[in-house]
């Protein structure tokens, strides 16, 4: 019995044809995508389509898109055994941190992918990206059960867990890195599973998809010599809900007074404070130095080894199931709901 698969293209690069006149990119029919690419009918797997009319770019991808891309795969979900999503490599990190937490007990493969460089290009990486995410969707194990049953970025010969990722090049065709988390596939040679580094889902439960996102939320980075009154600003918003922390090394601050106050009166009234360190690699360990356990005293929670992407988006995901409830918003936001937190003992 072959897989079907479901091919969901949302926009990027992969689907884009230089214009002769301009020399900018643009996109164009998704025929020419699969014109492209003939190694596809290769496959002893069914390939479907559905395109984004028109093709988003990333840079425009928001939290209603989401919903959309959800909805696709959600409406679709008995029909197909896995889907791959093309989609802009600059917000991918955001859409798949935000698809894994709105696809509850996801029992198969939801796979983003995409490229550097035009699938018409000669040097293009579209094409190995495509095939082998294709290929990776429609695996499966002895029992017959998807081999990677979660939401991934397979990106340049690796699949990495999607709610874990952020793109590091814009240059490179190695365009993303999971720095707090091992690749789930390796695709040389041959393709390596790492069976213990992939997620389980209860098989007995459906997939559960959730369409609701609350954006009350902002990201700000720390900085020496950041000011008070912007801070104030950013505290005192009407309508925000939680604020995503960038703070330095291992989750440090200033240990200004002003600061913890106004991090303290955000708390107060109701504000979800996290604290995400902005090195790329490591966790944020609040009782490791004094400052960080004044953020601690000042309401300020943990996002442990989080990267911004899934703290920002899993803020949206829970503040929409409890709207006016900050306090059972905190306690899941220092919990691996999908993977995205490592449990340390």
């Amino acid at each position: 019995m072959h897989s079907r698969i479901l091919l969901i293209y949302t926009g990027g690069t992969i689907g884009m044809n230089r214009n002769p006149q301009t020399g900018a990119l643009e996109p164009f029919d998704f025929e020419h995508l699969l014109h492209n690419v003939p190694e596809l009918e290769q496959f002893d797997t069914q390939i479907d389509t559905y395109q984004f009319q028109p093709p988003i770019d990333s840079s425009d991808m928001t939290p209603a898109r989401w919903t959309d891309i959800s909805h696709c795969i959600a409406d679709r979900y008995e029909q197909y055994d896995g889907f791959v999503v093309l989609h802009g490599t600059d917000t991918m990190a955001y859409t798949a941190s935000a698809l894994s937490y709105m696809l509850e007990n996801l029992t198969k493969p939801v796979i983003f992918t995409g490229s550097q460089l035009p699938i018409g290009q000669l040097r293009t990486d579209g094409k190995e990206n495509l095939i082998t995410a294709v290929e990776i969707a429609a695996a499966k194990d002895e029992e017959g059960h998807a081999m990677v049953p979660e939401v991934g970025i397979f990106f340049g010969g690796h699949l990495l867990r999607g709610n874990r990722t952020t793109k590091q090049s814009a240059e490179e065709f190695n365009a993303f890195e999971s720095f707090n988390y091992p690749h789930l596939v390796d695709a040389g040679v041959n393709i390596t599973y790492h069976r213990e580094r992939i997620l389980k889902p209860d098989y007995a439960k459906p997939m559960t998809p959730h369409f609701r996102l609350d954006n009350n939320v902002i990201i700000f980075s720390l900085f020496p010599g950041i000011r008070e009154d912007l801070i104030r600003h950013i505290i005192h918003t009407p309508n925000l809900k939680a604020i995503v922390m960038r703070t330095f090394g291992s989750g440090n601050a200033p240990q200004s007074p002003w600061l913890l106050n106004a991090l303290r009166e955000g708390t107060r009234n109701g504000k979800v404070i996290v604290n995400i360190s902005q090195c790329l690699q490591g966790a944020v360990e609040m009782s490791r130095y004094d400052c960080g356990y004044h953020l601690q005293e000042a309401g300020v929670i943990s996002g442990k080894d989080m990267t911004v992407e899934s703290a920002v988006t899993k803020l949206m995901f829970l503040q929409s199931h409890y709207p006016d409830d900050p306090d059972t918003v905190r306690h899941p936001m220092t919990q691996s709901l999908r993977g995205e937190i490592t449990a340390h003992p």
